[in-house]
């Protein structure tokens, strides 16, 4: 049973991370049961786990949405989440080993790569080389609990974030920052490669009101 519940778990959280569920996305009971060959208990199992850290909210009798933040929900959330990616930074700029060094340069390098040829082109691939970057640096901090805090804090945000990448500029100046931040944990400044994250990460009121309005739309 255990077996199966993670079995749900992970194709649910895999969903997230594609896009493929978005805030405010039913998942229903049945369709889950169907889907992964299972009974309702490793569904229900898999929705209590997600309810506890957040990710969704139970309905009574109809099943559970994907969580969607109000405005105050998400600055809230993005507040906490960009001070752990600054965290990871800097403990990444005393601790990153030689062999993670090489993978973030090649993150980064694919940042760049995909900024000078493809430009606002294709946001969505983006997002999967950004989510990469970020998965080095979460993993440079040697924490593999506040890696997993992260994960969890980045899993109610990917929406947005994904949505923020087809405003126009946006792709150069992340990979730009990307930069920045490497360049940093490299030179092991530990107090600049935090700041500069926690400033990459989060982003105005404005922004985010933009972003929580442009998931309304179809």
């Amino acid at each position: 049973m255990a077996g199966q519940t993670e079995q749900v778990l992970r194709a649910i959280l895999a969903d997230i991370e594609a896009g493929r569920l978005v805030p405010g996305a039913g998942l229903e009971e049945s369709d889950l049961v169907e889907r992964h060959g299972v009974s309702r208990t490793p569904v229900r199992e898999a929705f209590i786990q997600l309810e506890a850290i957040g990710l969704i909210r139970r309905l009574p009798r109809k099943g559970a949405v994907l969580f969607k933040p109000t405005l105050e929900e998400f600055l809230a959330i993005l507040e906490v989440h960009a001070q752990l990616e600054g965290q990871a930074a800097g403990l990444a700029a005393r601790r990153l080993s030689a062999a993670q060094a090489v993978e973030l340069e090649a993150a980064v390098q694919a940042c760049e790569h995909h900024a000078a040829h493809l430009g606002d082109r294709d946001p969505v691939a983006y997002y999967q080389l950004n989510l990469r970057f970020h998965a080095c640096v979460a993993e440079g901090s040697g924490n593999p609990f506040l890696v997993e805090m992260i994960k969890t804090n980045a899993r109610k945000l990917m929406a947005y974030y994904r949505a923020r990448y087809r405003y126009p500029g946006v792709i150069a100046q992340s990979a730009r920052e990307h930069r920045e931040i490497v360049q940093l944990i490299l030179a092991h400044d530990a107090a600049g490669a935090e700041a500069t994250m926690t400033r990459h990460v989060h982003f105005d009121q404005v922004t985010a009101m933009d972003l929580l309005a442009a998931l309304e739309q179809p």
